[in-house]
């Protein structure tokens, strides 16, 4: 009952941050890694070998939500969503990084976990290929910004059309680079 908890989209400009919380099936998932190390193609064969064989969740935290509590405790609250997500109560929760929530649940935040913890690997991958598949889709209502190809960060692209278009709903306005488009 060890559960592996990583987010997706803590840096970008727009969009939500993403969180995923997997508990591995019996005899695992081959090939599993950090999913930065993946390709695209990869990625999706194993989030659909996940979701067919594994326990899993999903939380996102809102922009509207980053913007109130920021990006740190917005991250928390999405894996707080993706872990009560599961639907049962971990023994363990290993999360990637040096930070936890605030949680009754044991847990541990161990660096460069998701590529050294098959579970957390598993939750890297279902949580970049959720948050990615939404930011395509944002990217279908809001052409120029270049969201289907750099996700929402903050590329030469990206900033380019914040300065030519504004902001958009979709944006953080908490974050420096959206709030310098505002004042202007």
């Amino acid at each position: 009952m060890i559960v592996g908890v990583d987010e997706a989209g803590r840096g970008p400009l727009a969009g939500p941050v993403v969180a995923a919380a997997v508990l591995l099936c019996d005899g695992g998932i081959a090939g599993l890694d950090d999913s930065k190390k993946l390709t695209a193609k990869r990625r999706a064969v194993l989030e659909a070998e996940i979701k067919a064989r594994c326990r899993w969740g999903i939380g996102e935290a809102s922009v509207e939500e980053i913007d109130r509590i920021n990006i740190l405790q917005a991250t928390f609250l999405a894996m707080t969503r993706a872990v009560e997500a599961l639907g049962f109560e971990p023994a363990e929760v290993l999360v990637d990084g040096n930070r936890l929530p605030r949680w009754t649940y044991t847990a541990r935040a161990i660096v460069g976990g998701d590529a050294l913890h098959p579970c957390i690997s598993a939750a890297s991958i279902l949580a970049k290929e959720h948050r990615d598949r939404f930011m395509v889709a944002a990217a279908q209502d809001f052409p120029g910004f270049g969201w289907e190809r750099n996700m929402g960060y903050g590329t030469a692209q990206h900033l380019a059309a914040l300065r030519q278009y504004g902001a958009t709903p979709h944006h953080r306005t908490s974050f420096a680079p959206v709030a310098q488009v505002l004042l202007v």
